[in-house]
């Protein structure tokens, strides 16, 4: 493949370039800036957290976040995690939590592999081969999955792919999955559909970016698990008291494409944090304006 710098500038581009497979949705004609989710405390019951660019920057938690995090649980709001972070089975991203300060229950975190492994019984049995890393536990999927790795023969033999994680995908495995479903579309289950993620010095590429890839090789249609699309947020949804109305739910992310599109596609408020993640160190005027994305607030951090 070409060698990828990822930076802002080039993910904002990427998601454009897909808008046309993510969902609709209405903004608001201009945003209100506000220092922190303090400041709009007051406004929503239940506050949606994503984790990188909101809790933490790669295995950093953010300043000041779980302190944030712990007021608004203690004057009595619901905070759940919203997570595209597919990799991990949830009982590994809550001691992940833990250990960065934060106090969730499982109840509370909502990942799109969870999301993706609610899918799977109702479909008929099937040999998976999965995008995945050894901490990845395929075994807590309840399926026949096994990990891909470079084997030519095993890409052709499965029925079909599962895509969870790309921490240690190759050139090489990108070019077998690609000449595989060429010569045998097959069913791809898309666990992260982010592009990039925000690390310490950094971004990393994800499942989003090499199914895009695929998907402009191969013309297939693959199942897309997680934020922006539609099955984590009912998810929440269903989780969320009843009596709580969508305009009082908030959605908090440092992405356009993902998080606020995500949120005001289900109905939520939203607002983006400026200076953890994607868009840290940038005008993100400019990246709401050509995109159209527009969120309820803007903050600086959570």
């Amino acid at each position: 493949m070409q060698e990828i710098t990822a930076d802002t500038d080039w993910a904002f581009t990427q998601y454009e370039r897909v808008r046309h497979l993510l969902p609709s949705a209405s903004f608001p004609d201009t945003s209100q800036n506000i220092a922190n989710l303090g400041d709009i405390a007051d406004q929503f019951d239940v506050f949606l957290l994503d984790a990188f660019g909101v809790l933490n920057v790669g295995d950093t938690p953010i300043k000041g976040a779980p302190e944030q995090v712990a007021a608004l649980q203690a004057a009595g709001k619901k905070v759940m995690v919203l997570t595209n972070g597919a990799g991990m089975p949830l009982e590994v991203a809550l001691q992940k939590y833990k250990r960065f300060g934060f106090d969730f229950t499982a109840e509370n975190v909502i990942a799109s592999r969870e999301i993706l492994a609610m899918s799977l019984p109702g479909r008929p049995a099937m040999k998976w081969g999965a995008m995945a890393m050894p901490a990845s536990k395929l075994d807590g999927l309840g399926v026949d999955v096994v990990d891909l790795g470079v084997d030519r023969p095993l890409f052709d033999a499965v029925d079909g792919f599962i895509l969870l994680s790309a921490a240690t995908w190759t050139d090489q495995q990108q070019e077998i999955l690609t000449e595989s479903l060429l010569k045998n579309p097959r069913p791809v289950l898309v666990g992260n559909p982010d592009i990039i993620a925000p690390r310490e010095n950094d971004f990393s590429l994800e499942p989003g970016w090499f199914i895009h890839e695929i998907i402009r090789t191969t013309g297939i249609a693959p199942e897309f698990f997680g934020k922006p699309f539609d099955g984590i947020f009912a998810e929440a949804r269903r989780r969320i008291p009843t009596d709580i109305p969508d305009h009082r739910i908030v959605m908090v992310g440092d992405t356009l494409h993902t998080d606020i599109l995500g949120g005001k596609a289900a109905g939520f408020g939203t607002v983006l944090i400026e200076d953890h993640g994607l868009f840290a160190g940038k005008d993100t005027a400019k990246y709401i304006a050509k995109s159209g994305i527009q969120p309820d607030f803007i903050a600086p951090t959570t």
